[in-house]
């Protein structure tokens, strides 16, 4: 069966789609014992040998899927040449290599999905899914109704005007404001920075739901494998059908 390089790669477990495309232009991807660096490359997956870093590639047989409550403080990656604390730190020890599906920031904490399905995480971060994620905001100041209206109309970053978002001031003290804000983008940093651009620095955020998905009782450093519904429900919301559950 002729399938993308990346895909195959992603559906191996080796990285998600995007990150394979980057090991492919680093020329770190060999078919057949040929460096490819051509994106869109298609191979035979019943008959190509393919290698990564002169290992050879084998299509995972068993999918994991994990939900962690990420703290504050630790980096949303496998590794880190500095040496600071990584999501590694907290996960169990696997046979296979997983992944985080999305963003949160070092600061940030709350609900992180991991997984070694590539092409399921491939679509939860593509923009066509429009994916929601709902996040607890706590800033400085209060933000008024014209500043929360402009952030949820969509503002200027970097360029590009932000998707509409819905937003909800939940409580108001003398630290500041607690808010719950709803978007489907994934860009960097970019709750923190919609609230700076309107003049309010965040001091904490916490992401509470992704799409159907919420923490629950799942406690701050935590992790566990998502359900057979969990999964099933990731799947249907970006067109996919499961057929194996950890």
């Amino acid at each position: 069966m002729m399938v993308r390089l990346n895909k195959f790669l992603a559906q191996a477990g080796i990285a998600s789609r995007r990150e394979a495309d980057r090991l492919i232009t680093q020329g770190r991807v060999a078919v057949n014992g040929e460096v490819i660096l051509t994106l869109g490359h298609k191979i035979d997956a019943g008959k190509d040998r393919v290698e990564v870093d002169g290992k050879k590639v084998k299509k995972e047989e068993i999918n994991l899927y994990l939900m962690l409550n990420k703290p504050p403080g630790y980096l949303v990656s496998l590794k880190d040449p500095l040496g600071r604390p990584t999501i590694k730190d907290l996960l169990p020890s696997l046979k296979s290599r997983v992944f985080p599906i999305g963003r949160l920031d070092y600061k940030s904490e709350g609900l992180l999905i991991l997984t070694n399905h590539g092409e399921l995480a491939f679509r939860l971060t593509h923009p066509r899914f429009q994916i929601k994620k709902v996040y607890q905001v706590k800033v400085k100041g209060e933000p008024d109704s014209s500043k929360l209206s402009r952030l949820e109309k969509g503002i200027i970053l970097d360029g590009k005007k932000t998707a509409p978002a819905k937003i909800r001031l939940l409580a108001v003290s003398s630290r500041g404001s607690c808010l719950r804000i709803e978007i489907h983008e994934g860009r960097k940093r970019e709750v923190r920075r919609m609230f700076e651009a309107v003049g309010h620095q965040v001091r904490e955020l916490r992401r509470m739901r992704f799409d159907g998905l919420s923490l629950g009782k799942l406690k701050r450093g935590r992790w566990r494998y998502l359900t057979a519904r969990e999964i099933e429900m990731l799947m249907s919301c970006v067109g996919l059908k499961p057929s194996f559950y950890k």
